[in-house]
């Protein structure tokens, strides 16, 4: 199972959004930085720029908290919320996160360390989407 080591540091990011509903498909590419506070914690702090199917671009960023357990990963909101959680080690479900009506569901893939991916599907009656990222070690010397 990887630990936080292992997650810390920089990661590109490529992200593919396929929205079944609105028909807003769209593209990120950006950084994650992972980032310890604690001993057990990691601040994940992403920012890339968007590319709609249209052309339009805008800035996006998004935040989350870490927190390495003895068995999973809790994910929450920069503001402490709970999200989700995910064992890090091969195929893996994390688990679901009801949001109003809506729902979301993620497997992660580790299956090609330090390559690894994680795809969101968002259903209910405001949101129908699919969203994949994939993560990429930055090396000390890589140019950004």
């Amino acid at each position: 199972m990887l630990g936080i080591a292992d997650f810390q540091g920089e990661w590109s990011i490529k992200r593919q959004i396929v929205d079944h509903l609105a028909g807003q498909d769209g593209t990120l590419v950006g950084q994650a930085v992972l980032t310890q506070t604690d001993p057990d914690q990691l601040d994940y702090a992403e920012a890339g720029t968007l590319t709609l199917a249209t052309g339009a671009q805008m800035t996006a960023v998004r935040r989350y908290l870490w927190t390495f357990g003895r068995d999973c990963v809790a994910v929450c909101f920069d503001d402490g919320r709970p999200f989700h959680s995910f064992v890090p080690d091969g195929h893996a479900a994390g688990t679901d996160h009801p949001c109003g009506a809506d729902f979301y569901q993620v497997r992660y893939d580790f299956t090609r360390w330090p390559a690894w991916s994680a795809v969101w599907t968002v259903t209910g009656p405001r949101k129908d989407y699919v969203m994949t990222t994939h993560y990429a070690r930055i090396s000390p010397d890589a140019p950004i």
